[in-house]
């Protein structure tokens, strides 16, 4: 069950770090923010990356294998960035219209995915 918790708190703090580092340029396409100053921008971005923070330190303390979790380190990252990159990849399709999808990015997909089955053999 830790495993589980551990990718449930993993998905949510990357949607939150996702807006933390790249929302403030949706708000600045809106006209939103396009008047705020760098430091405001700053300010916003560390808000929300406080929530990030908030599921990703209790996911890898839950995670960690040393703590009774299923992972260990370098597996609890490798999750960590697939994940990451599944998060911005459905963030920007869905706020940015202007990005699409190509086919080295889909090879690269692909290719995490063996990085994860690598990590994960015995």
């Amino acid at each position: 069950m830790n495993g589980f918790y551990t990718i449930i708190l993993l998905i949510l703090s990357n949607i939150f770090m996702t807006f933390a580092w790249y929302g403030h340029l949706k708000l600045n396409q809106s006209g939103i923010s396009s008047h705020w100053s760098l430091i405001a921008v700053i300010a916003f971005s560390w808000g929300i990356a406080f929530f990030e923070y908030c599921c990703q330190v209790p996911a890898n303390r839950i995670g960690f294998i040393d703590n009774g979790g299923p992972f260990n380190l370098v597996q609890l990252k490798v999750i960590q960035e697939v994940i990451s990159l599944i998060v911005f990849t459905i963030v920007a399709q869905l706020l940015f219209t202007g990005q699409s999808l190509q086919w080295n990015h889909a090879l690269a997909f692909i290719l995490l995915i063996v990085a994860v089955y690598l990590v994960f053999m015995k």
